[in-house]
């Protein structure tokens, strides 16, 4: 088996059926990753010796004839903002490694887990997720493995280029206001950013509590849904997550997008950003005969909103770190969260209650369609260290603008499918698959469709 483009639902067939030991998948997995990380950085822990024994535990199982799960022998690696036992919790920070181990993994690294997935490491990742780049000044940059000069884009930049490296078919990243669609539409990946409190955070290292979503990367949308499905279900131990009973969505994939009322999102989704971006928006749409138009209600403000919340939300959790250690901040970082706790508290009021009034508005958009398609980045992903970008005729600066068309999106806590489109033989682009909360099997079905057509694909670098 090619470990390299091996997808999760290769290897679950052919360690279920004993046709290849899942000692031998962490054994190649290992391998690959010392040969290749070193180029594209995307590991930041490697978890060796804990990721033999676990694949050896589940080989006694199997030969013994017990289930072995729904993810049995599947290496998958975290952002390193998720606990691993035994390891700092560092969230892209050099202050965070002075902190004690953890003393359990995050809460779906243990589910991933006892679907019988294998951790195998923690991932690079922006300091504290306030971060759209993947570069980090501790630990280096999370290079594009399709092109090892490019961003990988952030929060989650090691996750989405561990996948796209073919380092891992399986990794887990966070959203706060776009870090799993950024890094998937950089890299050329899948990507699900389920709806708010749909996934449980417990074990993770925060940013912006009501804005925070964790999710999965894969290189096929059935190992997207695999995992997700394998996540799903109430936790007490984050207050935000939902009391809902799991809705699995990998028997419903076939089903494609029949039925289903889509539509493009046009206004401010459609302005902003380099042609390409919306080209990639209408060969999704050309591909599914989608020709409706739908304009989200005053999405600009809600970016807005969006960032005044995230600055004030974020400010709050560091300022002890801001106080006592400001020196150990990445710059760009620690001026950020400064500023953020210097926005009136009035601001913030006003944000929320907007925020309010634009989740009615945009719900009330599902009365009328299932699944709306935008751009997930206004640009193909630029060189590491750029620090402009030019969208529209307009220079603007790359961190915070990157994330233009998913903001407005995660600031109501839409769930959103991230898929890969290839134009030419450049670098890839993304479009949001965005359905109404808790209908993650609608953006599911339509991005199974659309690979099923060839429309999005999700490549190994070749690297």
């Amino acid at each position: 088996m090619d470990l390299s483009t091996a997808t999760a639902t290769d290897i679950v067939a052919s360690v279920a059926t004993r046709a290849v030991s899942a000692r031998a998948i962490v054994t190649g997995t290992l391998a690959r990753i010392a040969a290749i990380n070193p180029f594209v950085n995307a590991f930041t822990n490697v978890v060796a010796t804990r990721a033999l024994a676990t694949a050896e535990a589940l080989d006694a199982r199997l030969a013994r004839g017990e289930p072995a799960g729904a993810l049995a022998g599947v290496p998958f690696a975290v952002k390193n903002l998720f606990d691993i036992e035994g390891l700092p919790t560092r969230a892209g920070s050099k202050i965070n490694r002075t902190l004690p181990p953890a003393t359990q993994d995050g809460a779906l690294v243990r589910r991933l887990e006892a679907a019988g997935a294998i951790l195998v490491g923690g991932l690079n990742m922006g300091e504290y997720a306030y971060d759209f780049t993947g570069e980090n000044v501790h630990d280096g940059a999370s290079r594009n493995p399709h092109a090892l000069d490019h961003m990988s884009g952030g929060s989650s930049g090691g996750s989405g280029s561990a996948v796209a490296a073919g380092l891992v078919p399986l990794a887990l990243g966070s959203d706060t206001n776009g870090s799993i669609r950024v890094p998937s539409a950089f890299c050329g990946t899948f990507g699900l950013k389920p709806t708010y409190g749909r996934l449980t955070r417990a074990g993770s290292f925060p940013f912006v509590g009501s804005f925070d979503h964790l999710g999965p990367f894969a290189r096929a949308v059935g190992d997207l849904a695999a995992a997700y499905d394998a996540m799903q279900g109430p936790d007490p131990a984050d207050p935000a997550t939902t009391s809902r009973p799991p809705d699995l969505c990998t028997g419903l994939l076939d089903q494609g997008s029949d039925g289903l009322r889509i539509a493009v999102a046009g206004g401010y989704f459609a302005r902003g950003g380099d042609a390409e971006a919306f080209r990639a928006v209408e060969q999704v749409a050309g591909a599914l005969g989608v020709t409706r138009r739908v304009e989200i209600f005053e999405a600009a403000r809600a970016r807005a909103a969006a960032y005044v919340i995230t600055a004030s939300e974020g400010a709050t959790l560091h300022l002890d770190r801001l106080r006592d250690a400001a020196g150990d901040f990445d710059p760009d970082v620690r001026d950020r969260l400064i500023a953020g706790a210097m926005i009136p508290g009035v601001w913030v009021e006003r944000a929320q209650k907007f925020r309010r009034l634009y989740r009615d508005k945009v719900l009330a958009l599902f009365d009328e369609v299932d699944v709306i398609l935008a751009p997930s980045t206004p640009c193909r992903a630029p060189k590491i260290g750029q620090k402009t970008i030019v969208l529209d005729g307009v220079t603007v600066a790359a961190r915070p603008n990157i994330g233009v068309f998913t903001q407005p999106i995660s600031f109501i806590g839409l769930p959103v499918v991230a898929v890969p489109v290839w134009l030419d033989d450049g670098l890839p682009l993304g479009v949001q698959v965005i359905a109404a909360p808790w209908r993650e099997d609608h953006a599911l079905r339509v991005a199974r469709q659309l690979e099923r057509l060839g429309a999005v694909r999700a490549p190994v670098a070749a690297l």
